[in-house]
């Protein structure tokens, strides 16, 4: 009688619902940035992928055995973005069901949130995604503007054996920060702290649910902070806001297994299972006399065998997309590696930088490395290469920069990218090895942003402070440089949007500036107008601009040999 009257006096204080008393276990399998690796193989580098769905779904179809109903199967969004079977059904197969939606389908999810990639696809290819999706699409902090309210459910309710289950989904509110609003029109993105709040007491009051899980396409702390939002608040949530039994997130690409204590002294799971399908968060959540245990882990999946049910379903559509990747668009008389990027002039980013140009007719242009370690051999390109060459689906603007922003531009860049050498012996290259995440590779900052230019020739002096490293010294076709004088700059919608903040906290241009910048954006996105320029040149032998190089050559010669052989101990 006692123990009834404590569980009753529970169930009153937190306003959640009397169950009998009986054991109940749900477990809780979460995918995250996915990024298309729904096959064991890779379209782009025509090799087998460690991680997939196909060994997703092996895994979650054994558990189904033991758990039936009770198992609840989450994905965490970024699975529109990634591999060229994306792509295809983006932006070339239209009509048909997107395979991302087919894929959820057959897997039976059971709840999704959206991530910054899929809502970068644009309007016509998300909003056509959501509608194909059979189980709910959550967004709590995506508002629309014309409502108020949520564009999407912000919750789903799962009841399993009488316990009540509520999935709250939020993405990260940055994506201003990298996506142009057109992509977005309508729409606005709220902070998830404040967010959560509100939800968290209205789940308590009309729902009254027994378990609530937070579904976050938000990584674990940091990134992106204004004071309005930060970019990765999951973490944050866990311990400000009150109410969550478990916090699956993702976004970062960062494995993090971890209990934490909240604010009110409540234990809270938190799990990010990274990207590409290799892992899986994985929880059992016990319902015993009313109390919620959960225990959570991260399950490896690339030893799971691979389900060859998935894919003789999916056969129709891996052919299609074999049929669009190994269609021939040129050749290249010499192989090019984004790896040489890092260390002084590439042809890999020269020539990205040489068509941004050619392209556009722009003075200068800017461009990063998106892949760590890629290559293009010499011999016949294909359109699978094409996602070596440009990984994301960025469209090309031109802005209009004073030649000082572009000088500060570049400083941030290089600050984010090489250390200040004090002697011979030090690093050339920012390097925090100890970081061990698939989005650092090696370094202390995202490889992403570290741009450099062509149209002009300057010199980066490692020896000097941040912010004065870079001198330029003439434009590339031999005329002055004038810091006081505009020109055109091609560069990516991702960087244009203030994407990596170098054109505002770098160039110190105001946010809300970005867009009157602007003078031109391309319709399609890069790398379509890439694939269409090789094909008009056929045959192509990209090679260094060699307008660029670190000084002093003494000290930075050595120290580039001695920092690649520690990033790419395996090369030749």
């Amino acid at each position: 009688m006692k123990k009834f009257i404590s569980v009753l006096f529970m169930a009153l204080i937190l306003n959640v619902p009397i169950m009998a008393q009986k054991t109940v276990k749900l477990r809780i399998i979460e995918t995250s940035d996915v990024h298309g690796s729904f096959f064991p193989y890779d379209f782009i580098n025509r090799t087998d992928k460690p991680g997939s769905l196909a060994r997703v779904n092996s895994y979650v179809k054994s558990l189904r055995k033991k758990y039936g109903r009770n198992l609840i199967l989450l994905d965490n969004g970024d699975i529109l973005q990634g591999q060229p079977t994306c792509y295809y059904y983006n932006y070339v197969d239209t009509t048909s069901t997107n395979i991302a939606a087919d894929i959820i389908n057959y897997m039976k999810y059971d709840a999704e949130t959206m991530g910054n990639h899929d809502v970068e696809t644009g309007h016509a290819v998300y909003d056509k995604w959501i509608k194909e999706v059979k189980c709910p699409m959550l967004g709590a902090n995506i508002i629309d503007n014309k409502t108020n309210k949520p564009y999407l459910p912000p919750y789903k309710i799962i009841e399993r054996n009488g316990v009540k289950v509520a999935i709250l989904g939020m993405i990260t509110p940055a994506i201003p920060n990298w996506l142009q609003e057109n992509i977005w029109k309508g729409l606005r993105f709220q902070d998830m702290v404040s967010c959560a709040k509100y939800w968290i007491d209205y789940l308590r009051k009309n729902e009254k649910p027994n378990v609530i899980i937070g579904l976050f396409h938000s990584g674990e702390k940091g990134g992106i902070e204004t004071p309005d939002y930060v970019e990765d608040a999951s973490i944050k949530v866990a311990k400000e806001v009150p109410g969550f039994n478990l916090i699956l997130f993702g976004h970062d690409h960062t494995r993090h297994c971890e209990t934490i204590t909240n604010n009110a002294g409540q234990k809270v799971v938190c799990l990010d299972p990274a990207n590409n399908a290799i892992s899986v968060a994985d929880a059992e959540i016990t319902i015993k006399d009313g109390n919620v245990d959960v225990n959570g882990k991260l399950v490896d999946i690339t030893s799971q065998p691979i389900d060859q049910k998935f894919m003789d379903y999916f056969k129709p559509q891996i052919k299609k997309v074999n049929d669009f990747v190994n269609k021939k668009i040129g050749s290249f008389e010499t192989p090019i590696y984004t790896r040489e990027s890092f260390f002084g002039n590439c042809a890999f980013t020269d020539f990205i930088l040489n068509l941004q140009l050619q392209i556009t007719g722009a003075d200068i242009s800017f461009n990063a490395p998106l892949n760590f370690d890629s290559k293009i051999d010499a011999g016949d390109v294909r359109v699978s290469d094409m996602f070596n060459l440009y990984k994301f689906e960025n469209q090309l603007y031109v802005m209009k920069l004073t030649g000082e922003e572009i000088r500060k531009h570049l400083e941030m860049s290089y600050d984010l990218w090489v250390n200040t050498m004090k002697s011979p012996e030090d690093h050339l290259l920012l390097l925090d090895l100890n970081k061990g995440d698939n989005q650092h590779t090696g370094f202390k900052n995202f490889t992403f942003n570290f741009d450099s230019a062509a149209g002009i020739d300057y010199v980066v002096d490692v020896t000097k402070p941040n912010g004065e490293k870079v001198k330029i010294l003439r434009m590339s076709n031999g005329k002055p440089f004038d810091e006081k004088a505009w020109y055109k700059v091609a560069i990516n919608s991702y960087r244009g949007n203030g994407g990596g903040e170098l054109l505002t906290r770098g160039a110190g241009i105001p946010r809300d500036s970005l867009e009157s910048r602007i003078i031109w954006r391309s319709e399609r996105d890069q790398r379509y107008y890439l694939m269409m320029e090789i094909e008009k040149m056929g045959t192509v032998n990209p090679q260094p601009n060699h307008n660029w190089k670190f000084i002093p050559e003494a000290w930075t010669k050595p120290a580039a040999e001695r920092d690649y052989k520690i990033l790419f101990p395996k090369a030749k």
